[in-house]
């Protein structure tokens, strides 16, 4: 049998040996040595000087010295601490009361907390098994279909891995060599995007068949106002409560008389009250503010002084020798676009509050109690990455840090839950580390074997268009998500790809996250989907596994029509990484 022969061998094999559920990184190791034996066997030499055993410590070496894997241990930690950390019951109440008034309003609030609490942690397995004992049950309760329900909280738990900061985009820019803030900056709108289309088929099914999704009772969805608000209300009456407590604010003599269980109104409960109102217009003025300022006032770093030191190995610089949107300043269609948004915006802003009553305030005060503090945590991780303030790897390390703060203030972290967190965080690092040993080993042995090479051959032999190519090689990724999980995919398969871009001239930046879209396909495809064996493993004895299965196919095709609209609007992937690093 010829080399290449060989190497097509040992590329089906590790296919079959993984479906038969041996370990994928001593599989990988395991057949890299013995293909490697055969590749370099000498009959003059002992056995044991065989340079396989060479390659495997050289490869060894390389993959242990990677510094792009340093970030993985640290944001594996920020999700386990999160995990068991924080008040995800909470988050979800507040959210459903927020969208009472929604179609299918739990199915909403439960996707919106998978994809926040996805970007917070990061981890599938934790938020599906999550989601799936605090939502899936009062969602059955409720009268909602078992496949809009299970579908939603396996659907939204896989969020985490494609919306920054994600590991598996990590993983794929220490495979491709590419950089880790552009990945995350490319797959910051797709992740989002794709939420979006889950909540639009969410919100569309319970409006064409609203008996999938029930109206909840009044008991339900009421709002549970304090006593003393409710007659503040009363007593300063004006149309709307923002009024009513600044005019509280200036006089509080009347408001001093109410009673709040037991004790009377004071003033730091008005101010406070007076602040939690103002949230709504801090979050979207801050979000304005803080567009104008980078676009139009800040100034990137000198062009020469951009990149200086020790760079981070893996990640190619940043900067190029031309001068990127940011520096050259904004254009006449930034104006146009961000007054636009900012009238639109303030029109929003009167019509909220306009309508602000006790009710709202009181689901204001709830949800910036529960989402505030994460939320912070998050933006301030990915802002210092996105920005150039911190690399990946200290970010990841601010991320972790923040996440301790927020469980010690819960008081929810005792010392076995951090236990549990950190013996999890070195488990799932020790797994991916010992991969990337396995890949190294194996693809190195694959090259040798010209099984790449033939790879290749075939593929340019076909004179496909760049086109073509793309669906060929997203096809195929597709279909091995059914039996294979993201981490095979990406470190066995991908790099038999990466070659071929820069012959099809296609974007490693636009590729690499239409491929993390695609592998949401890879935690919804059955055999291995493995969002429904988390969900199954929390849901109640009457939900079957097919019932799972069906409710996950919609959002499958759900994919691939993101991944379409991707392919067809390039500019969603790729304008923020060109716009904050250039070309």
């Amino acid at each position: 049998m010829s080399d290449p022969a060989l190497g097509l061998l040992m590329l089906t094999l590790i296919v079959v040996v993984i479906m038969m559920g041996f370990p994928t990184a001593f599989t990988l190791m395991g057949l890299g040595i013995f293909f490697g034996y055969i590749a370099f066997y000498d009959p003059t030499h002992s056995w044991t000087d065989n340079r396989v055993f060479d390659l495997m410590v050289e490869r060894t070496y390389g993959a242990m010295t990677n510094d792009v894997l340093i970030s993985i241990p640290l944001f594996v930690l920020m999700g386990y601490v999160m995990e068991r950390g924080a008040l995800v019951d909470k988050m979800f109440y507040s959210i459903q009361l927020a969208f009472r008034k929604v179609p299918a309003s739990l199915a909403v609030a439960t996707l919106i907390v998978c994809t926040f609490w996805g970007i917070a942690s990061g981890l599938v397995g934790a938020v599906v098994v999550l989601m799936g004992v605090i939502a899936f049950n009062p969602m059955l309760k409720a009268g909602y279909d078992v496949k809009l329900a299970s579908g939603v909280i396996t659907a939204g738990g896989t969020l985490g891995i494609l919306i920054p900061p994600s590991v598996m985009i990590i993983v794929y820019a220490a495979v491709a060599g590419q950089s880790i803030v552009k990945l995350y900056a490319a797959a910051m709108f797709p992740g989002f995007f794709l939420s979006f289309l889950y909540l639009i088929y969410i919100i569309a099914w319970a409006m064409i068949d609203p008996k999938i999704a029930p109206p909840l009772p009044e008991d339900q969805t009421k709002v549970p106002v304090p006593a003393w608000l409710s007659k503040f209300e009363d007593t300063y009456r004006s149309q709307t409560i923002l009024i009513s407590l600044i005019k509280g604010l200036r006089s509080p003599s009347r408001a001093r008389e109410i009673d709040a269980d037991g004790r009377l109104v004071s003033y730091w409960m008005l101010l406070s009250s007076f602040g939690y109102a103002l949230v709504p217009f801090m979050i979207v003025a801050g979000t304005m503010a803080t567009v104008w300022w980078y676009v139009v006032i800040h100034q990137q770093p000198a062009i020469e002084l951009a990149v200086t030191g020790v760079q981070q190995l893996g990640t190619p610089e940043l900067v190029t020798n031309e001068a990127t949107p940011a520096e050259l300043g904004p254009g006449l269609q930034f104006y146009l676009w961000f007054w636009s948004i900012a009238a639109v915006c303030a029109l929003l802003q009167v019509r909220y509050y306009w309508r602000f009553n006790a009710e709202r305030l009181s689901i204001v005060k709830l949800l910036t109690s529960s989402t505030m503090p994460l939320g912070i945590l998050t933006v301030v991780v990915l802002a210092v990455i996105l920005f150039g303030i911190c690399t990946a790897t200290e970010s990841a390390a601010v991320g972790a840090f923040g996440a301790f703060l927020l469980a010690v203030q819960a008081r929810t972290l005792d010392w076995e839950r951090t236990k549990q967190a950190v013996f999890l965080t070195a488990k799932t690092t020790a797994m991916v580390c010992w991969l990337f040993v396995g890949s190294a080993l194996f693809s190195g042995v694959f090259a040798i074997l010209g099984g790449q090479a033939l790879l290749e051959q075939w593929v340019l032999s076909l004179n496909m268009t760049p086109v073509q190519f793309m669906i060929l090689s997203q096809a195929i990724i597709f279909v091995l998500g059914w039996p294979l999980e993201w981490t095979e995919i990406i470190i066995i398969f991908v790099p038999i790809f990466l070659p071929m871009l820069k012959h099809f001239n296609i974007d490693p930046i636009l590729w690499g996250t239409l491929v993390f879209v695609n592998l949401q396909a890879a935690f919804l495809s059955p055999p291995v989907a493995m969002s429904a064996f988390y969900l199954k493993g929390v849901a109640p004895k009457h939900v079957t596994l097919n019932q799972i299965f069906a409710g996950m196919m919609p959002y499958m095709l759900i994919v691939i029509v993101c991944m379409i609209i991707m392919y067809l609007w390039p500019g969603m992937t790729l304008w923020l990484p060109n716009y904050l690093y250039g070309n």
